[in-house]
């Protein structure tokens, strides 16, 4: 059975050889899980190391006169915890809209000049989200937004603009034959006013909230131009069910 000093220097082996593992990413992090491990093991038995050499040394006598020493048994290893991070997951998403004018059960008829998809959207099943930026990057500011609440989670929306009518924030539009709420919510950028906000009741189980960024609609002449452009992107809003 190996001594103590050998389970050490064998450990200490073992350590060295382990840094020249390749360099990716994730070999990296497991790599660093199990340095905390093998590093924990070393310190439990230099412990026990030095226990053992600082504790007296008892001699007992044994049937028949010999003298014997008691055996010292070794600090068990402590267990190994798996500290390697988790992978994140992809957030669910409505996959390639092409030119996104058509999410899910959403089809959009009217956009202000100048814009493109955003290659990016959210589909949490009774609610789901798409926009549009100047350079379709999914990654840059978005510019116009829409977000659309069904089923259950029309509720949250309708409490919130009920809100805004108790705090007298906002106001009721007519778009063609249908109702909306015309608000600014939220703190901009830096201070700046809130997002325009257009929410369009599109039957019992629907409802439509269009954004524009506090950024964007700071190109409008003024706050009734980017009204104008909500209620013309609202009146463009048609559903297939």
């Amino acid at each position: 059975m190996p001594t103590l000093e050998e389970q050490l220097r064998q450990i200490m082996a073992d350590e060295t050889a382990r840094l020249h593992a390749a360099p990716d990413l994730v070999e990296r992090v497991i790599r660093s899980s199990r340095r905390k491990r093998m590093r924990g093991r070393i310190a439990a038995l230099a412990t026990s190391l030095t226990v053992v050499a600082a504790a007296p040394l008892y001699l007992t006598v044994a049937p028949g006169g010999s003298m014997q020493t008691p055996t010292v048994s070794p600090t068990p290893d402590p267990p190994a915890i798996d500290d390697t991070p988790p992978v994140p997951s992809e957030p669910p998403s409505l996959g390639d809209l092409g030119d996104g004018r058509a999410f899910k059960h959403i089809k959009v008829g009217y956009l202000p000049e100048g814009l493109q998809w955003s290659h990016w959207s959210l589909d949490f099943g009774d609610s789901y989200t798409t926009s549009w930026n100047y350079d379709g990057d999914k990654n840059g500011f978005y510019c116009v937004q829409i977000y659309v609440y069904e089923g259950q989670t029309v509720k949250e929306v309708d409490d919130r603009v009920q809100l805004h009518r108790d705090e007298g924030e906002g106001e009721e539009v007519s778009i063609g034959d249908r109702t909306g709420y015309l608000v600014v919510e939220g703190v901009g950028e830096d201070g700046m006013k809130g997002t325009p906000t257009l929410i369009l009741n599109m039957g019992e189980q629907r409802r439509a909230e269009i954004m524009f960024s506090p950024t964007y609609a700071k190109k409008f002449a003024d706050d009734k131009a980017v009204d104008r452009e909500l209620s013309k992107i609202a009146e463009g809003l048609t559903a297939d069910g």
